[in-house]
């Protein structure tokens, strides 16, 4: 497995485009992912209640077989707008499909951006035909820039693995910045690969991927009404993956790094974030323990403020690990600040660390519970007055 170059469109058969539509005033706001031939696709998505009309399409279309094509458009999260917000994402859908020549079901939609407007379906219509004539296999990012909202900086990925006298590609473009918390994280991601997978096999490979990745990230605590990650695989390879082979295994650990790549390329890209937070619990009960405590912490407010102030006050975190809903043995505990044990079974190291422990870019924690086999790994930012700057305009 190694890193490759070449963007969403890496794998054989698949094509960009991101042009600009109208929705948002200047940047691109519309993209365009094709395969060229159907392709087996699988999806996860928000569990929020409020789930925007492209989240409930794509769920409904992703019962076909097969698949042609995702068209996700920035600027507008078409949320909130009821039965008009169904009908014109199934409109796009539909006008798209006869377009490029398959059925309206093959055709899979995201949004993000704001809540509660309608899109300006008319201005998306008229731009479907220089949409498709805009698609390429050239290692464009011209995708990767059109699903953006606050992002700084473009997320994506690619990775070639070795199958006999064979290889496959795997590919990935994403976008988030803000309102990130697991189940699923927030944000938008397309996957895409040439192996060729049956659509159970795939689904299950993409949970096992995305939850330790896009599922053990978060910026905020806050969950969005549109994260999708859909996954497309062609064929175009001629490599077969069946759930029994050693292949699987090895297409299994090439989508975790995928996903888990462009899943620390959101937490970089925090919204007004200094510093990229690791946080592992290690030998607790159970992995579902591991992991309430691992986002009570990185969620923490107080916390998160203190990583950005260099202020490596321990007894933050040591509240945050005693606040979740299971009881723990503080008797057992070790805390360690990049490596710096803070707290020996329950009780503190010293009554004050140096603050250069947190100067560095990059801060780990590991809260070590001593009470089982089970470990979880959270990935966060801190939090700056940036972030309310760039929320409290957001609209």
């Amino acid at each position: 497995m190694k890193s490759i170059r070449g963007g969403i469109t890496a794998p054989r058969g698949f094509f960009q485009a991101g042009i600009y539509c109208g929705i948002k005033k200047k940047a691109l706001d519309l993209a365009l992912i094709l395969s060229e031939v159907p392709a087996a696709a699988c999806g996860l998505f928000t569990s929020n209640s409020f789930k925007a009309a492209p989240v409930v399409l794509s769920k409904k279309y992703l019962d076909k077989k097969k698949h042609r094509a995702v068209i996700i458009n920035s600027g507008n999260a078409n949320c909130l707008t009821g039965k008009p917000g169904i009908a014109d994402a199934i409109a796009i859908s539909d006008q798209l499909s006869s377009l490029i020549g398959c059925s309206k079901e093959e055709v899979l939609a995201c949004s993000t951006g704001i809540i509660g407007k309608r899109l300006p379906i008319s201005r998306i219509k008229r731009s479907l035909p220089t949409l498709i004539s805009s698609l390429h296999r050239a290692p464009s990012k011209s995708a990767a820039q059109a699903i953006i909202t606050t992002d700084t900086f473009l997320k994506e990925a690619a990775y070639s693995v070795q199958v006999g006298q064979s290889s496959i590609c795997l590919a990935g473009i994403a976008k988030g910045a803000g309102m990130i918390a697991p189940n699923m994280a927030t944000m938008l991601a397309i996957l895409t690969t040439d192996a060729r997978l049956e659509k159970r096999v795939l689904r299950k490979a993409l949970k096992e991927a995305v939850d330790a990745s896009f599922n053990s990230i978060t910026i905020d605590g806050d969950m969005s009404t549109n994260d999708t990650v859909i996954l497309l695989a062609n064929g175009l390879s001629g490599v077969e993956i069946s759930e029994s082979s050693r292949t699987y295994k090895k297409f299994v650990e090439a989508l975790k790094a995928l996903c888990l790549d462009l899943a620390k390329m959101i937490i970089r890209d925090g919204e007004g974030a200094t510093k990229f937070i690791e946080v592992e619990v290690v030998h607790a009960k159970n992995t579902c323990l591991a992991r309430e405590m691992g986002l009570k912490v990185a969620n923490s407010p107080l916390f998160k403020t203190m990583c950005y102030g260099n202020n490596p006050n321990f007894g933050r975190i040591a509240a945050a690990c005693g606040a979740i809903s299971r009881p723990v043995d503080p008797a057992k505990v070790d805390i360690y600040l990049n490596g710096r044990k803070a707290v020996d079974k329950g009780v503190a190291v010293t009554d004050k660390l140096p603050s250069a422990i947190f100067k560095s870019k990059e801060i780990k924690i590991t809260i070590d519970l001593n009470s089982g086999k089970a470990r979880a790994k959270l990935y966060t930012s801190d939090l700056s007055p940036e972030y309310i700057k760039i929320n409290a305009a957001y609209c």
